[in-house]
């Protein structure tokens, strides 16, 4: 059964689902827009995937033992991530209902479609909804990429079938590295989600060098930029969530010296 859903909206858009009787869609806490009376809400503190087959009073005691284990793992991945413990469950009852999801940044939002074939990598603020046949996971990225992506060290995964929500900052960007060459490089907090098959790295600007250091400090780049390559799509968002920071700090008059710091302020003001 598809899930039938529009997305809504323009600087700030939200994705309204219409369920059948039977359908369930989950939510990360804090996504949830509003409801029709005869879909049920219920939070839950794992998503789809997060309990191994076999559990429950069918599976006797050792299978209530795995399904809170496999529970209280993916509650604790979540956690390391900095993401909510708990996912919110809505179905419909008595005919279809409709529920609403926005993300939290002004920005596009995205139905993805997952075939069981590919599977899709977001980045850890990017999910918004899924249906219950979608399911859900964390991605840690180790070692140097980890330690040098910043956005991209915790990804999301999605498997399964159905559909899939996410929501980024700005206006999105598709692309595929195959027609670039094979490879695009890019700002490490502009990447929204990957296909499977895509090789997500990292790679230094230049070198601890005079140009490397005017880079970082002078360029608002950082050290590090993010490599994609492979064939597949990548969605990329025009808007960063640090860029959004800088920019309401300056607003608000907390940030008015420049990249510097200050350094060379005459303090006149």
């Amino acid at each position: 059964m598809t899930l039938q859903q529009q997305i809504v909206g323009n600087a700030m858009q939200m994705a309204v689902c219409t369920l059948q009787p039977g359908q369930t869609v989950y939510c990360e806490a804090g996504k949830f827009l509003f409801k029709t009376s005869n879909v049920s809400m219920e939070t839950r503190l794992s998503g789809p995937g997060g309990a191994p087959p076999g559990g429950g009073a069918a599976g006797g005691m050792g299978g209530m033992l795995r399904q809170a284990m496999g529970t209280a793992m993916q509650a604790g991945q979540r956690a390391l991530a900095g993401e909510s413990l708990a996912f919110q469950y809505f179905s419909a009852s008595g005919g279809e209902g409709t529920v609403g999801f926005a993300g939290v940044l002004p920005g596009e939002m995205r139905a993805l479609e997952l075939d069981g074939v590919r599977a899709w990598f977001a980045e850890k603020d990017a999910f918004v909804a899924a249906e219950s046949t979608v399911e859900f996971g964390i991605a840690f990225q180790g070692g140097r990429t980890g330690r040098s992506g910043g956005e991209g060290f915790i990804l999301e995964k999605f498997t399964g079938h159905g559909t899939v929500i996410i929501a980024g900052a700005g206006n999105f960007i598709d692309l595929n590295p195959a027609d670039f060459g094979g490879r695009i490089e890019v700002d490490t907090g502009c990447i929204v989600a990957f296909e499977e098959g895509i090789l997500y790295g990292v790679q230094r600007i230049g070198g601890l060098n005079r140009q490397g250091l005017m880079n970082a400090v002078f360029g608002g780049e950082g050290l590090s930029l993010a490599t994609l390559e492979g064939d597949g799509r990548v969605i990329l968002q025009s808007m960063t969530l640090e860029g959004l920071a800088n920019a309401l700090r300056k607003a608000q008059g907390g940030d008015k010296q420049g990249p510097t710091g200050g350094l060379f302020s005459t303090g006149v003001g």
